[in-house]
């Protein structure tokens, strides 16, 4: 078999609704094991390093995890490209795709390895406020960081390759020992030294063997790549017209989450911006199951969309109603509890500050969640252009709205904007991916009534003063909002999918 892949006769169709579920459960668990892990990790870093050290190497961290940035959306492309490849049967022009985004990309890293480079002077001495006397060791800790940006933006590719042949259980066994290895890697190197240039020497190292792994598992899975090596140029314009648009939307989607807080610090003040940010850290995290859900989707929207349109709009119709059941618990226990859970966390002064903060930030975040799935659609479709331009649209609108609710009602005005903002960008983007998907649109009408619906529910269980009574609250309006979903979201088979995988879910318990 030529260039043909081990995993074709499983990319080839659509994956059921037990195998969507068990590739998010991977997901999740790689995503949440190293989470686990740093929890524990980040106090003894703190410790032994000291807040200045650790500051710096939080910096380093965050700048590792936006260098992928600097694949200007290859690593997507490819995963779209080689899965509408596998649809079509058309194996013999996986080799070249692989070849030529994997060069483009580690070229491109390269630049911005060195451009990096270039800023790291200004960002330690004149941006940053780092300790004169941890200066020269920041500077060559972030030149080290920089090196390894063609090696991270690279590896992004090289697991778009493996997502595209839906291996996502190969991706987590080596994503959960790499994450891992982010927060016990500088902790082994304690013992021995404190020197942030050792600590990021050390994370690099682990990323350069990272990569190796998935490169050498993409080999595996496509055995093909070894017998053909070659650069297609003729591919250069299409991967850059997807990644391009790609890169826009990767650069406006943090503005767009971030931007509230800068603006808080500058109208009200920056000790209210603590009020508003730790809440939103929390809330974030709940983006983990979407996130997770929508990487699973991607490859097969893709695919879909190659070769049947209409199981494209079966599989979009499917991938929204799973998310809004499966959100809408959490989401309510989230938002039902926040006064609570912020006390208990961070004591009664902050539990008065930030509740209302972290109410309308979890109410908001659960119609931004669901406006993953078509924003991963008319990725997989090919068109991220029509995203990219709703996201530069939002920009400016959003920042004059938020200054203005900001001025008139302080954080809370800023959390309020931050909720008309999600649902409206959710309404835009279920709009256009609709062009694409109109047998759909049946299924989204009642997707967003329900919708409707559970955020009554939830304005309705924060108005509850008992916390016992809140609790029962809680509990029916999830059972109502079940049985109100599978009557009047589910088709027969759909049903019947959820009743087989929860019967294996519960045997596997």
């Amino acid at each position: 078999m030529s260039a043909t892949s081990r995993a074709d006769t499983k990319a080839d169709s659509p994956p059921s609704t037990r195998k969507l579920a068990g590739y998010t459960g991977w997901n999740l668990f790689g995503l949440c094991v190293p989470m686990v892990v740093a929890l524990f990790a980040i106090p003894l870093l703190i410790s032994r390093l000291g807040e200045a050290r650790f500051g710096t190497l939080a910096i380093v961290w965050m700048l590792i995890g936006y260098f992928t940035i600097f694949d200007m959306g290859l690593g997507r492309a490819m995963t779209r490209f080689t899965a509408a490849k596998l649809a079509r049967q058309e194996h013999s022009e996986l080799p070249g795709i692989f070849w030529t985004t994997l060069g483009l990309v580690f070229l491109l890293g390269v630049v911005g390895a060195a451009f990096a480079a270039a800023l790291t002077p200004a960002l330690v001495h004149q941006w940053l406020k780092i300790p004169v006397d941890l200066q020269p060791e920041a500077v060559r800790s972030f030149l080290v960081a920089a090196a390894g940006l063609p090696i991270i933006a690279s590896t992004a590719g090289l697991i778009g390759i493996l997502e595209a042949h839906r291996r996502f259980r190969l991706i987590n066994i080596i994503r959960i020992p790499t994450g891992i290895y982010t927060f016990l890697g500088p902790l082994c190197v304690l013992p021995f030294s404190n020197s942030l240039f050792v600590i990021c020497t050390v994370l690099i190292i682990g990323r350069v063997i990272e990569c190796l792994i998935y490169f050498a598992f993409c080999l595996r899975e496509i055995p093909g790549l070894r017998r053909e090596v070659s650069f297609r140029r003729s591919l250069i314009r299409p991967l850059f017209g997807f990644g391009g648009w790609m890169t826009v939307s990767n650069i406006a989607m943090p503005i767009l989450v971030h931007i509230d807080r800068f603006l808080i610090g500058s109208i009200v003040s920056v000790s209210a911006v603590t009020f508003y940010a730790t809440p939103a850290e929390i809330v974030v995290k709940l983006l983990i199951f979407p996130r997770a859900w929508v990487s699973v989707l991607f490859p097969s929207f893709a695919g879909q969309h190659a070769t049947d349109v209409r199981g494209t709009s079966e599989l979009y119709a499917r991938g929204v109603k799973y998310l809004l059941m499966f959100s809408f618990p959490v989401v309510l226990g989230t938002t039902a509890f926040a006064g609570e859970v912020l006390q208990l966390w961070l004591g009664a002064r902050f539990a008065v500050q930030s509740t209302v903060v972290m109410r309308w930030l979890t109410a908001g975040m659960f119609v931004y969640s669901l406006s993953y799935v078509p924003f991963s659609l008319l990725q997989g479709t090919g068109r991220p252009d029509l995203s990219a331009r709703l996201h530069l649209v939002e920009i400016p609108i959003y920042i004059g709205f938020s200054a203005v609710m900001i001025m008139q009602y302080g954080i809370e005005g800023a959390v309020m904007a931050w909720f008309v903002r999600s649902v409206l960008e959710a309404i835009g983007l279920f709009s256009l991916a609709g062009r694409f998907v109109p047998e759909a649109s049946g299924d989204i009408r009642r997707v967003f009534l329900l919708a409707l619906v559970g955020l009554l529910m939830i304005g309705g269980a924060v108005l509850i003063p008992s916390l016992l009574i809140r609790l029962l609250a809680c509990c029916a309006g999830t059972a109502i909002f079940f049985v109100l979903s599978w009557n009047g979201l589910l088709n027969l088979e759909e049903r019947s999918s959820c009743r087989q995988w929860l019967g294996r879910a519960m045997r596997v318990a």
